[in-house]
């Protein structure tokens, strides 16, 4: 191998947009955003999220180092995987995403209730007539 091929990739970075999530670090980061939409603080954490966005790498090395401290509220594997998730570029994004769609439906619905599209075609008056 030489030494091309050894440093071709040296400085490649994701691709833009939000990032693709598993399966459980879906249901982590879907945990996370109900529980700040619970508590109201869904523009905050969009403003702070927005506003750190270049440091999410940052972020997710100082979770590593703090998770002592913090496996007393949490346990050490969904810290590990919370901090994994967001070392990638376009977490950020999806959390934003997330946050978005759980201040839209509300933290207590359950996902098959939120994912599916209300239908608005029955009994809906036209666009030109006011609404009771």
């Amino acid at each position: 191998m030489s030494w091309r091929d050894q440093i071709r990739n040296a400085f490649a970075v994701d691709k833009p947009g939000a990032a693709e999530a598993n399966e459980r670090q879906a249901e982590i980061c879907d945990r996370v955003c109900r529980a700040v939409v619970r508590r109201g603080m869904t523009l905050p954490a969009l403003m702070a999220l927005e506003m750190g966005r270049p440091l999410n790498f940052v972020a997710s090395q100082a979770l590593h180092f703090f998770r002592p401290i913090i496996s007393v509220v949490l346990d050490g594997p969904t810290i590990e995987e919370f901090a994994t998730f967001l070392e990638q570029r376009g977490s950020v994004e999806y959390l934003c995403q997330r946050l978005e769609h759980w201040d839209r439906v509300g933290p207590d619905t359950e996902e098959a209730e939120s994912s599916q599209v209300p239908d608005d075609t029955e009994d809906s008056p036209p666009d030109d007539e006011p609404r009771p």
